[in-house]
């Protein structure tokens, strides 16, 4: 079974190279590293939007390139199977209200270690004014360690265990394994409105771990639902607003 999800994590960290489509937004290319950035269509159909992802794209591509030149000069040895292999994804996840655009960032890193890593990140996009923002303006409050985020811990953790359960992973659903896990939005995870099955609503939120983040790198990602009647209690106008009916059974057999 270990073999097994090793494998299935390989192929989904190699998947990016292998596909031909979509075509790279954005390209570094040099003999330290091969690094791109994708952008889904629905990103590039929105002007503000996709200027805002590809500028923290190019960012990044600048930044590991410095890295990979810096790490070719002092281990030249390390790169006699060619250069790094990176790879940022954008792709929208959901619109809420018409405004409210969930986003997931993946990136793929291949630095010729003893397998290829990646991570996962998301965008909350508020199309209104054009500009990120957080979960905040939906709960009444946020503070560290305050019910509202406690509750949300909560909810985290009784979904990966489910999901660990599910996967016959429950060996891993462990105190030290959650131990990163904390009551602030600093600490639950990169996190998304959840589709729902009423249009313009949201079901709840989606928080995205990468491998090692919750669990060993053979189990791979985790994605962890909480309803939003879950956190109904901390619900501010804007956020009764926008919650509502149930997630998807496609979102929810999703990986």
């Amino acid at each position: 079974m270990r073999a097994l999800a090793a494998a299935a994590v390989w192929c989904a960290l190699t998947g990016p190279v292998l596909a031909a489509e979509p075509r790279p937004d954005a390209v570094i290319k040099s003999r330290s590293i091969d690094a791109r950035i994708v952008l889904d269509d629905k990103i590039r159909a929105d002007a503000p939007l996709a200027a805002d992802c590809l500028a923290e794209g190019k960012q990044w591509l600048d930044k590991s390139a410095a890295e990979a030149a810096a790490s070719r000069k002092a281990d030249p040895q390390f790169f006699r199977d060619g250069g790094w292999d990176f790879e940022r994804r954008y792709a929208i996840r959901s619109v809420v209200a018409d405004r409210y655009v969930s986003i997931l960032r993946n990136d793929y890193m291949n630095t010729r270690g003893a397998h290829p890593n990646s991570d996962v990140n998301t965008i909350l996009w508020d199309k209104a004014n054009n500009k990120r923002i957080s979960i905040r303006p939906f709960f009444t409050e946020t503070a560290d360690n305050g019910p509202a985020m406690k509750a949300m811990v909560n909810g985290i953790i009784v979904a990966l265990e489910a999901e660990k359960t599910k996967r016959g992973a429950s060996e891993t659903a462990t105190d030290e394994w959650f131990k990163e896990l904390a009551p602030s939005l600093l600490k639950v995870g990169a996190v998304t409105l959840a589709p729902s099955t009423e249009a313009g609503k949201s079901s709840g939120l989606t928080f995205h771990y990468p491998p090692y983040a919750v669990g060993p790198y053979a189990e791979g990602e985790y994605v962890a639902f909480v309803p939003w009647e879950t956190l109904k209690p901390f619900l501010t106008a804007e956020g009764t607003r926008i919650f509502g009916g149930a997630r998807p059974k496609g979102d929810a057999d999703a990986p």
